[in-house]
């Protein structure tokens, strides 16, 4: 049995009956930019989100960038974010001439160490960006009290975590701005490229369409040097029609990712991820921990198990940073972990006996019984 990593063939045929339909009309409208079907998903994304505001942009690394422009960090400013991250978070700051301060993450959940924040502040500091990762909630009730002592923003990068939650609220409605991406993996994933702000502030989310917009709120008036982001009419449709399917799709990840841990309970040499205490993830990945990683997955990938890492190189050692100046070492934990993730195959339709097939092979792998593999 093949076990794809990923599978949204049979997600986009759930939705093609409704899809294709609001896709002719479009087509025969020609209301390709904004317009109607955009309005409604900022509408009803705002809703699930528990906030007064969704500004709808064209990707998960421009909703950081403005959402960041919004709150007022600019060029020097320094933004304290976790290592263990997609390189996007970092990327929006440097774009806008701000400098990311890394640090590292916690060894349970690798999320961002709000310890770790303390002790980066320093009087340039002007915004902390907590990333959900892997569909959890990052500690943000911790950081509150960092950011109100020394007058910073959080500013949310929720760009996997749609729908997960924890006592503070929901993913996207926690800090002053939140941004998210809806690039075709996530939990609510588009047919290309998309992303969008959330927020209560209603200046805000005015700042986000008006920069987003070539800095204009009304045609041929340019406020501000802006650009171009915008969410179109094609993905607003595919995501109205997967929203209203997000919450039984992250239930069937929750239940696929309470299986795996099961199923690995008695696996040997396979550290399996936990939950934060009060939290409900979304388990956009299932990553877990092992030993001689490159060698297990080559095995997955023999046997037909799709199987993918979750970074493989923290950000402060990537050639893209290395101007920081921050070698082997500097963040222990995040490295520590960066040679022993491992992600296996999580989606919403994904079935209880593909992954015991996916147990199967990797129980033999790591337990360096490569025979195993072919049965």
């Amino acid at each position: 049995m093949k076990v794809p990593f990923l599978d949204l063939a049979a997600q986009s045929a759930e939705i093609a009956g409704e899809v294709l339909p609001a896709w002719q009309d479009i087509l025969a409208s020609a209301a390709f930019v904004g317009g109607r079907e955009v309005a409604a998903f900022e509408e009803e994304y705002a809703a699930y989100t528990g906030v007064g505001h969704c500004v709808g942009v064209a990707n998960g690394t421009d909703a950081v960038e403005l959402a960041l422009r919004a709150v007022g960090v600019g060029p020097g400013d320094d933004v304290i974010l976790p290592v263990n991250t997609f390189i996007a978070t970092a990327e929006a700051v440097s774009r806008i001439g701000a400098v990311p301060v890394l640090v590292d993450v916690d060894d349970e959940h690798l999320l961002i160490d709000p310890a770790a924040v303390g002790a980066a502040v320093t009087p340039r500091t002007r915004a902390i960006v907590p990333v959900h990762l892997y569909g959890q909630v990052a500690p943000v009730e911790a950081l509150e009290p960092v950011a109100a002592r020394h007058g910073l923003v959080i500013v949310e990068d929720a760009a996997q975590s749609q729908g997960a939650s924890s006592a503070r609220g929901r993913s996207g409605a926690m800090g002053r701005v939140a941004a998210t991406s809806f690039y075709p993996g996530k939990n609510l994933g588009a047919a290309g490229d998309a992303g969008a702000v959330t927020t209560d502030d209603a200046d805000v989310a005015a700042f986000v369409r008006n920069v987003s917009a070539h800095g204009s709120s009304v045609k041929y008036v340019h406020d501000r040097v802006g650009f171009n982001s915008r969410l179109d009419a094609v993905q607003a449709v595919v995501l109205r029609a997967k929203l209203r399917r997000l919450e039984g799709w992250n239930a069937a990840r929750r239940a696929a990712a309470e299986r795996y841990t099961a199923l690995l309970a008695d696996v040997p040499g396979v550290r399996v991820p936990a939950t934060r205490p009060g939290s409900t993830d979304v388990w956009h990945l299932y990553v877990v921990r092992v030993e001689e990683r490159e060698r297990v997955l080559g095995e997955l990938a023999a046997a037909g198990v799709g199987a993918a890492i979750h970074y493989p190189t923290p950000l402060h050692l990537t050639e893209a940073y290395a101007s920081l100046g921050l070698g082997v070492g500097a963040f222990p934990v995040a490295e520590a972990a960066a040679s022993r993730l491992l992600s296996l195959p999580m989606f919403p339709h994904l079935t209880a006996a593909q992954q015991e097939r996916v147990v199967e092979v990797l129980a033999g792998a790591v337990l360096g019984a490569p025979e195993a593999v072919g049965r």
